[in-house]
């Protein structure tokens, strides 16, 4: 019975893997084959939110529509589901249901392991209560991470992109050519970047000025470095200066900043370690130093004292 149990529980593994397999990696070369070659553009983060069109998926996108919401919430909504890499049509709808989901999976929960936790009836209010708020407020901090983690990433992998800029502006290309360039070359490294410089290319080859797709691209992210050289940009444009001087000095500028906030969070471990310090390896110093001492006082001083007490009495 242990074997056949044994070997059942294996055969479902090597299945899923199978199948798991299929699906991740063997269809999508063969498609990869039948189309010939690889695209001039991935956007990896785009599809997040399309990907699986199942029942579960169209069930939570009907939620999230009768989910009411301000038309002033919304626009912050999207453009913080955009600033995060989230830009499909359904995605306010996903972030308004998985709240609503939230909620009630958290209170649910709550109800049903109160009587486990505590026997206070004013506690026994306050977690549902408390459960339904971090329910409400969980989305929105998790996708203030993504905005965060995001915004590090593209300011991470600035100075590579403005270095390979400098070089296709002082190879000959134009500007629109040089961000199409650098969008196609840091797919892999650096897709944050490709994508949003492929949209500005975009939006640019779909009749909008420069100008006004690159602050549209400041818009989007959000990211202060990137507001900067989208500055830099313009006021290059304008003024008919050199782009890859500009971008030269941008880059320059930035590895320079990088290396000074490296230096200034190396400086603040010092003063960081000294409350780990004193309340976990002080402690284990004092009983690894001063135990045998303490032992042997707790050993011999304390019985001669009650012996000296005995005998005064």
């Amino acid at each position: 019975m242990a074997l056949l149990l044994a070997f059942l529980l294996f055969a479902v593994l090597m299945l899923a893997i199978g199948y798991f397999g299929y699906r991740r990696y063997a269809r999508p070369a063969r498609v990869y084959e039948q189309l010939g070659g690889e695209a001039t553009f991935i956007t990896p983060a785009s599809g997040q939110m399309e990907a699986g069109e199942g029942l579960i998926v169209k069930v939570i996108q009907q939620i999230g529509e009768q989910v009411p919401i301000d038309p002033a919430d919304a626009s912050l909504l999207r453009r913080d589901l955009m600033a995060a890499g989230y830009r499909s049509e359904n995605a306010l709808f996903f972030y308004q249901a998985s709240r609503v989901i939230l909620i009630v999976v958290l209170v649910v929960l709550a109800l049903i392991f109160r009587p486990y936790i505590t026997i206070n009836p004013i506690l026994s209010v306050v977690i549902p209560i408390a459960a339904g708020f971090l329910g409400f407020f969980a989305p929105s901090l998790y996708l203030d991470h993504l905005v965060s983690a995001r915004n590090e990433r593209i300011r991470m992998s600035l100075p590579d992109a403005l270095d390979l800029m400098v070089v296709s502006v002082e190879a000959g290309l134009g500007l629109d050519q040089a961000i199409q360039y650098v969008a196609r070359e840091l797919v892999t490294t650096h897709p944050d970047v490709s994508e949003e410089f492929q949209l500005v290319n975009l939006e640019i080859r779909a009749g909008k000025r420069r100008v006004e797709a690159l602050r549209n691209l400041a818009e989007r992210t959000g990211e202060t470095e990137l507001r900067k050289l989208v500055a830099i940009l313009i006021q290059t444009e304008r003024f008919g200066t050199s782009i890859a001087d500009s971008l030269r000095t941008h880059s320059d500028f930035m590895r320079v900043r990088r290396r000074q906030e490296a230096e200034e969070r190396a400086n603040k471990v010092g003063v960081k370690l000294v409350f780990p310090i004193f309340f976990f390896i002080l402690p284990a110093m004092l009983v690894v130093s001063a135990g045998p001492g303490l032992l042997q006082v707790f050993k011999y001083l304390f019985p001669l004292m009650r012996q000296a007490n005995t005998g005064l009495q």
